[in-house]
């Protein structure tokens, strides 16, 4: 009977770390469309955060159990063929403090590996990630409440600050920084030279086919309503269990119930515009240096 032989498990090279809402599952789409890279899906797969920090963070992900040993997460990369770069995209690993030591982990994993970071207007970026927990994380507080108590969404705009654990282990080299604005304006250029820093053929991808808007905040939004006890509940596992396996019209009763539409163009942001333009100012300013 002829031995069979084991395929050694590739490793991902690229890894576009975020920050969130400011582009990137947009580039991740990007890059998987040149056939020299692979980018793994599901998006997101968040193996290298702590498990403990990944159940408070994201349940959802945690449920997906990509943690639980390396040999599960790089089977997210088997269909890889012969593409040069294996990449994958996890907003959580630039979420400091709230997820830490990841670019250490990255560097004993694979210390040739290189990273994407797309950066946005600070306050910009603040205020579409409080919508997005406002959407997907039962954040029912009001806009000025939530970012005065929820250092998060200042932190994830203080790019210094995140991007500085990697240049401790990586060289600069490996480092692309991008922006969310030239992005948007200038797609096909952007691409072109990232193509380059990657060191793959600079083809061109018709980037009309791809939909620039994904992932953007919709104009009517469903924000929680009542005890934050009851969406505590909501994310426990037993429930996080049993709610997919009810019927589809007993799932919108109690979306229904336990949210209320909100128009997200009606709501003032000019204070909070205000309160966050000094700090974010200060943090750009270390960013420069």
């Amino acid at each position: 009977m002829p031995r069979q032989v084991r395929t050694i498990a590739r490793k991902p090279n690229l890894f576009l770390i975020g920050a969130m809402k400011s582009g990137t599952t947009y580039v991740s789409k990007l890059l998987a469309a040149h056939p020299s890279i692979f980018m793994c899906t599901p998006e997101e797969p968040t193996y290298f955060v702590d498990p403990s920090q990944l159940a408070k963070l994201w349940p959802y992900m945690w449920d997906q159990g990509f943690w639980r040993s390396e040999e599960q997460y790089l089977r997210l990369f088997e269909a890889a063929e012969d593409a040069e770069i294996l990449g994958e995209a996890s907003t959580n690993y630039s979420k400091l403090p709230l997820v830490s030591s990841v670019p250490e982990k990255i560097f004993h994993f694979n210390k040739s590996a290189r990273f994407i970071y797309l950066l946005r207007d600070p306050v910009e970026r603040a205020l579409s990630h409080y919508w997005h927990m406002v959407r997907y994380h039962a954040e029912n507080r009001q806009m000025m409440s939530a970012i005065k108590e929820s250092p998060q969404f200042v932190d994830v705009s203080y790019y210094a600050m995140q991007l500085e654990p990697y240049f401790k282990y990586f060289s600069r080299d490996r480092v692309k920084v991008l922006t969310y604005e030239q992005l948007i304006s200038s797609p096909q250029k952007t691409m072109q030279g990232l193509y380059e820093w990657l060191g793959v053929n600079p083809v061109s991808i018709d980037v009309s086919v791809l939909d620039q808007a994904e992932n953007v905040t919709p104009e009517i939004i469903r924000m929680a309503v009542g005890p934050k006890s009851i969406h505590v509940l909501k994310n426990t596992r037993p429930v996080r269990t049993v709610v997919p396996q009810l019927p589809v019209l007993i799932r919108q009763v109690g979306q229904r119930l336990s949210t209320s539409a909100v128009n997200r163009r009606l709501v003032h942001a000019s204070e909070v515009i205000k309160y966050l333009q000094p700090i974010q100012r200060k943090q750009t300013d270390e960013l420069t240096q």
